[in-house]
């Protein structure tokens, strides 16, 4: 009990900051020998919790982003739920490929964000237009992919979501990683409804682990918001890069 504690506590925080708490919980999870679809299902049920508590803590950056929030979060929203019913109908290995090749893309994204951004908006601005606000339709198309990802399984799909609006977005990196934290709690809270309603759930487990998420969540919020933007963008590389091992060496 205590080890799942604290792994929710690690998990909340990192989610917060980045987003890759399930590649501590899960093989928490399995660990103890809670089966690989339950563990699955239990941990995102007891992470919800813990990314609200994220996404509160982030409330002052993400002040004027309504808009900006109920689009992008009409793409979290689907995504999620659709990861979530392929989780519960595809064979257990058939994100197994694609894994690697989406935390790789998302960690080089990440490192080359700043030359892609500037590129962009030299582009727009040669052509005498700015970019779009709230990004362009392939950001939406993009945030959508992301949670179908999310809602199947999750891990690191903070830094895909922060290599996505750090290149789609004019913004600073602290309220891209408000912004990161609102849409994975959707992706989060619609799997979690869809796991609830057919899944079975080791309530146990998940109460554990969303008592320690909301403590990592407001950890992570406090540690998250006073980084400079090159420690958390080498934070996210750093965390993107474990997660790319892992799943490489696993």
């Amino acid at each position: 009990m205590i080890a799942i504690l604290l792994a929710g506590v690690a998990a909340g925080t990192i989610n917060t900051v980045v987003g890759s708490g399930t590649l501590i919980t899960f093989p928490t999870l399995l660990a103890f020998g809670v089966p690989p679809v339950t563990a699955n299902v239990s941990n995102t049920v007891g992470l919800v919790p813990g990314s609200l508590s994220g996404a509160i803590g982030y409330r002052r950056e993400l002040e004027g982003q309504r808009t900006r929030l109920i689009r992008l979060g009409a793409a979290s929203f689907l995504g999620g739920l659709t990861g979530a019913v392929l989780l519960l109908v595809l064979p257990a290995k058939a994100f197994e490929m694609i894994v690697p090749v989406l935390i790789a893309a998302g960690v080089v994204l990440v490192l080359a964000q700043p030359a892609i951004s500037r590129r962009l908006a030299d582009r727009a601005a040669a052509q005498g237009t700015e970019l779009p606000e709230h990004g362009a339709l392939w950001v939406w198309v993009l945030v959508f992919l992301a949670g179908v990802y999310g809602g199947y399984f999750g891990a690191a799909q903070g830094v895909l979501l922060m290599a996505i609006l750090g290149v789609g977005l004019l913004e600073t990196m602290q309220r891209n990683n408000a912004t990161k934290n609102v849409l994975a709690l959707l992706v989060n809270a619609v799997a979690a409804v869809v796991f609830i309603a057919v899944a079975h759930v080791d309530w146990a487990v998940a109460a554990l682990i969303a008592v320690g998420s909301v403590l990592g969540g407001q950890i992570g919020a406090s540690v998250g918001r006073r980084l400079p933007p090159p420690v958390l963008r080498g934070f996210i590389v750093f965390v993107g890069a474990a997660a790319l091992a892992k799943f490489l060496l696993a």
